[in-house]
């Protein structure tokens, strides 16, 4: 239901720039280990019922007394509200100050390989610890106001008792009731008592979960969607496609001071297709998200066939639009069930031929599982065209009534994606489309072309029409592109041509620009289901080791300790007052006096020692707790970022998963290591006073008593060994669900228009069933044995009292010292039954340490501690004789004696194919992996003997999807020189042709981009991400598809900054635009991991036969 309500809400929360969205996954991954606390209920439940059934038989018993104890009840209840109230709130307040952190670390993670080129694990770090200490400050908050709150509910307790005992002996005193009703009574209340305080912890455990589940339910009460949620809209009977804008006024929710359309008209014509053109940031992309309604309009309406579409049914309108996306989207799952999201009963035929006609079908072909290929956290395993070529058969799939192509061949090479245009262009007969594109060529044969600017449209017409006004905006961008394809290609033909787009996706199979490649087969099965998600058992951990990550607030541990000794030695001292005072009722009334007097003053004492000791034990075993759970998380942070981009490729390693753990492993090590020792060590004070005391009032009882433990732990040890052996460790079993969570929320536009939030609903509840069956199952047995020990405690306790009249009766011990001797070992045998419970919980708490050890010890494969740093960096790269293959792929060899040198200074440009190699050169510069064999050198230099952070200090990266973080511009421009002045930052921007656009911001520099970046356009992203390498002023310059996403006049600029920017510099360029790389000093064409050709633009553009000038040629027929 949760899940539901968030995919409902989510899509009007992405662009808020408050990175909203990965609250959620973070709320659930809370929400589960909040929700475990709700095993103590029962517990609750147990002690709640003990104390009302006391009191119902005190009341029948003697009822004066059980009133006057009742009286009492009113200033406790007041007591445990305001904890209850304190409490909730400190725990919430420790929860959201921790989704900072959470956030920080799934943005480091998932974007783990701009981090390391930029060398920002230390300042990773530095950020996710500041943050981590707002939880701190909270948790220490809580751990006294716990402290404070059980110690006042226990001080009000020996304060009732006190109570009690002065009042019993009154009431025997004048005869109200006997002695041995009033006994009967009290027992009673004193049992009831008793189980009120036992309940105290579970009542903390229970406000735990009350604060887990706070954010779940406000999610599915509150009545925040919109009625695009409305499942009664109308659904047309025949959809023609005509879709207009009439006077439409919009603003994004996150800014709602810049307008971006104001009083906008746009028509678009049944069946015609219609371009929209522009400069970034002109509300192209606006257009297609108000038609997907992942938006509302602030006035104004938007019309499909006459009718509003907020009138009608939202799945039944997504379910009639196809849209592809610049940026695809894929989920972590196979080729198959990508395309499937189109259309969820498709055949295999319909799924071949979509694939065919998006021209995927030739690369599935040739990977070892087809089909059946993962494709990986944001398909990652995939190359750019391969991403987009399986989006493209998502949307053929669905045979939708109205296209929405956003760059949607963008990421094509030009043979691909002359077929796929070709398949588009088939696609959209008939249909209703709109084509958002930087390049012109790709809406060339429009019907109507629409250029907007700020909002506005300011020419509108065909492509002959716009074309023959040589001063129109349109002429002007036409112009602009023709300058560059004409100095690109003037050697080989006078004829205009158009730029090659995006000529390779990447990497041989594999988005192998800083991803992996696909997995092996078994590596695959290994994946199938939640029971394989354990592949190997940790190691054990020893106790020491265990409680060795206490050891640097030893300091805080004795005096808790000290601290909980105290408050567990009170309850059996109150035991023996209480059986004092049952033996001075059958005294004198002189005597009964004094002795009472005596009693009510330890009480009172008891009172007071309760208030300090549980304050101090919380207060100290909190911090303890607090900082454990900050080092866990930090240590394992930094553990996480040394590992190297290989390991990041497993799925059990994805973002989702990895900040999960951080979250879960220091909660539940925390509330294991430090809440459960806390109580137990406060038991073991109980136990060893109580037995103390017992053995000197009568030892023989005692012993008997004692007699009965084997039995006691034996049943705990069954439960032990049984939640050991069966069901494993749950939370791992319960992150792949939070994993499918996290990504559905990331990738929520296309869930909401591909409009499969039944369907990721129906997955999410699928990965539940088993952990959920599991935990059911688990919880039975347990509570089984629960009883059988509930029976062997009551059991010692009749044992002892038969045993007792048997002393009595043979005239060995006394009645006095039998019933102390009872009262005290009463106490003994529920602390020992809590502790013994208190068992599966230290063995779990091992099993997650086990865990935490393991990824702390692992060390990397890419070592980069050690080695030499160069005084000066020429930057000449060299590969000699490189083998290559991905570690999740070692038998598909990428590269084999592979030769490839770049002098320094010069500029060395890399073409080819999808799948040739080329962004694996950049991978392996930057030692993103190591080869297997063969060397990469800088300077002549191994890169291995080279300090890995002195090595990419002195590159800079710029990828063809910038990820930015969401923080500021001027933070994320910052990122690439740690310490640059605020000039600095400006002249980056300047260089990069990004001051114009942050300055006509409201918030300039300040201005927060969001998740990814998205509160920004693609082109303006693509520009922040170059001022960022800019800035870093780097000796080797990396730029994979470095302008692909900025429009042509943007382009331009960009590309004379670029050309300064490489003055002087080791560049390595991989385009798919030849445009972009025909002034490199050599340029190599790359082919099945081998260069076929090399050479000087000139030099190859004159070898006819070459396989450059074939890319040339047929870049001019398009």
């Amino acid at each position: 239901m949760y899940a539901g309500c968030v995919c409902q809400k989510i899509v009007m929360l992405h662009r808020t720039g408050s990175c909203e969205s990965l609250l959620y996954p973070s709320i659930i991954t809370g929400c589960y280990y909040g929700f475990l606390d709700l095993g103590h209920v029962g517990k609750l439940m147990h002690y709640i019922t003990r104390f009302l059934v006391g009191f119902i038989i005190g009341f029948i018993r003697v009822w004066q007394i059980s009133l006057v104890t009742l009286s009492m009840l009113p200033l406790i209840a007041l007591a445990g509200g305001i904890y209850a109230y304190l409490a909730t709130g400190l725990i919430m307040n420790v929860r959201k100050s921790y989704v900072e952190a959470s956030q920080i670390a799934q943005e480091v993670i998932g974007n783990i390989r701009t981090v390391q080129s930029f060398t920002g694990e230390e300042r990773a770090v530095r950020s996710y610890k500041e943050a981590l200490r707002n939880t701190y400050k909270h948790g220490r908050k809580a751990g006294l106001t716990k402290g404070l709150g059980m110690g006042t509910l226990q001080s009000l307790l020996f304060l009732s008792w006190a109570v009690l005992v002065w009042y019993t002996s009154i009431v025997v005193h004048k005869n109200i009731a006997n002695g041995g009703d009033s006994f009967t009574t009290m027992l009673n209340v004193l049992i009831a008592g008793v189980s009120l305080g036992m309940a105290a912890p579970d009542i903390s455990a229970f406000f735990r979960a009350m604060a887990a589940a706070y954010p779940i339910f406000e999610m599915i009460e509150k009545n925040t969607v919109s009625k695009s949620s409305s499942k009664t809209g109308q659904k047309l009977g025949k959809l023609e496609g005509h879709i207009e804008f009439r006077d439409v006024c919009f603003c994004y929710p996150s800014r709602p001071d810049v307008i971006i359309f104001n009083k906008f008209r746009l028509d678009i014509p049944s069946g015609k297709i219609v371009a929209l053109v522009g400069g970034s940031g002109s509300g192209k992309s606006t257009v297609i998200s108000l038609i997907e309604r992942f938006y509302e309009p602030l006035s104004g309406k938007i019309l499909l066939d006459g009718n509003d579409i907020r009138d009608l049914d939202l799945k039944w309108l997504r379910q009639q639009i196809g849209l592809v996306n610049q940026e695809p989207a894929l989920f972590a799952t196979s080729i198959r069930e990508n395309i499937l999201y189109g259309k969820t009963d498709a055949t295999l035929d319909e799924l071949t031929s979509a694939a065919k006609l998006s021209e995927a079908m030739s690369f599935i072909n040739n990977l070892p599982d087809g089909l059946e290929t993962q494709v990986g956290e944001r398909g990652i395993q995939l190359s750019g065209g391969q991403k987009q070529r399986i989006a493209i058969s998502r949307a053929i799939i669905k045979n939708p009534s109205i296209l929405l192509l956003d760059e949607a061949t963008s990421a094509l090479d030009a043979e691909s994606e002359k077929s796929v245009q070709e398949a588009l262009n088939h696609a959209m007969v008939g249909r209703t489309t709109v084509i958002v594109a930087h390049r012109l060529s790709t809406i060339r044969n429009a019907d109507v072309t629409v250029v907007l600017q700020e909002g506005k449209i300011v020419e509108i017409g065909s492509h002959e029409k716009l074309i023959s006004n040589p001063n129109s905006a349109y002429a002007s961008l036409v112009h602009l592109q023709e300058e560059a394809s004409v100095q690109c290609h003037s050697s080989v033909s006078p004829s205009v041509g158009w730029p090659l787009r995006q000529y390779s996706g990447g990497l041989s199979y594999t988005r192998t620009s800083f991803s992996s490649s696909f997995r092996s087969e078994k590596d695959l099965r290994s994946h199938a289901g939640v029971d394989t998600m354990e592949p190997i058992r940790p190691k054990p951990v020893s106790l020491k080791r265990l409680y060795s990550m206490l050891a640097p607030d030893w300091i805080y541990g004795v005096v808790g300790t000290i601290s909980a000794f105290v408050a567990g030695a009170l309850l059996p001292l109150f035991a023996l007052g209480m059986a004092q005072s049952l033996v001075a009722y059958y005294m004198d009334w002189h005597t009964t006096c004094q002795e009472i007097r005596k009693i009510s003053i330890l009480f009172c004492c008891g009172a007071v020692i309760s208030i300090f000791a549980y304050a101090i034990m919380h207060l100290c075993f909190g911090i303890m707790g607090e900082r454990l759970a900050f080092r866990v998380r930090e240590t394992m942070f930094s553990a996480i970022l040394r590992n190297e981009i290989g390991w990041f490729d497993d799925l059990n390693n994805t973002s989702p998963m990895l900040t999960g753990r951080l979250q879960s492993d220091a909660i539940l090590l925390q509330t294991i290591v430090v809440d459960r020792t806390t109580i137990l060590l406060h038991n073991v004070g109980l136990v060893v006073t109580s037995f103390i005391i017992a053995f000197i009032l009568n030892w023989r009882i005692t012993l008997v008593v004692i007699a009965t433990y084997p039995l006691l732990i034996s049943g705990h040890i069954s439960e032990k060994l049984f939640m050991q052996g069966f069901g494993g460790n749950l939370s791992k079993a319960y992150l792949k669900a939070n994993m499918l969570a996290g990504e559905a929320v990331s990738n929520i536009r296309t869930v909401a228009a591909f409009s499969a939030e039944e369907k990721i609903l129906h997955l999410y509840a699928h990965e539940l069933v088993e952990p959920s069956n599991r935990s059911f199952l688990r919880g039975q047995i347990a509570g089984i044995f629960y009883g059988v020990c509930q029976f062997f405690i009551f059991s010692s306790y009749a044992l002892a009292l038969w045993y007792g009249s048997v002393l009595m009766g043979k005239e060995i011990s006394g009645f006095k010292s039998i019933m102390k001797s009872f009262f005290v070992l009463i106490t003994t045998a529920i602390a020992m039954g809590e502790s013994l419970a208190m068992a599966p919980d230290i063995l779990k708490g091992n099993q997650i340490a086990a865990s935490v050890f393991e990824l702390l010890d692992r060390k990397t494969k890419v070592i980069g501690d050690a080695g030499e740093e160069l005084k000066n960096v020429e930057g000449t790269i060299e590969l000699r004789g490189v083998q290559f293959s991905y570690p999740s792929r070692p038998d598909s060899l990428i590269f084999k004696d592979f030769d490839l040198r770049v002098c320094s200074g010069k500029s060395m440009a890399l073409v080819g194919q999808s799948g040739s190699g080329k962004s694996s050169v950049l991978a392996l510069i930057l030692r993103f992996y190591d080869p297997t064999a063969g060397k990469v050198m800088i300077d002549g230099i191994d890169i291995k003997k080279l300090k890995l952070k002195f090595l990419r200090k002195h590159i800079g990266l710029v990828q063809q999807e910038p990820p930015l973080f969401a923080t500021s511009i001027y933070e994320n421009i910052l990122y690439g020189k740690e310490g640059a002045l605020e000039g600095e930052v400006i002249e980056a921007a300047k260089l990069a042709n990004a001051h114009s656009f942050i300055s006509a911001l409201p918030e300039g520099y300040s201005t927060k981009v969001g998740e990814q970046g998205v509160q920004l356009s693609g082109g303006q992203k693509q520009r922040v991400a170059i001022a960022r390498a800019v800035l870093k002023n780097p000796e080797i310059l990396l730029l994979d598809e470095a302008t692909s996403a900025l429009d042509v006049e943007s382009e331009r600029v960009v590309k004379q900054a670029l050309d300064r920017l490489m003055t002087n510099r080791t560049t390595v360029i991989v385009a798919h635009r030849l445009s972009t790389i025909k002034n490199a000093d050599e340029i190599s064409v790359l082919q099945d991991g081998k260069i076929i050709q090399q050479g000087t633009h000139s030099n190859l553009i004159n070898t006819m036969e070459g396989a450059y000038f074939k890319l040339v040629r047929l870049q001019q027929r398009e």
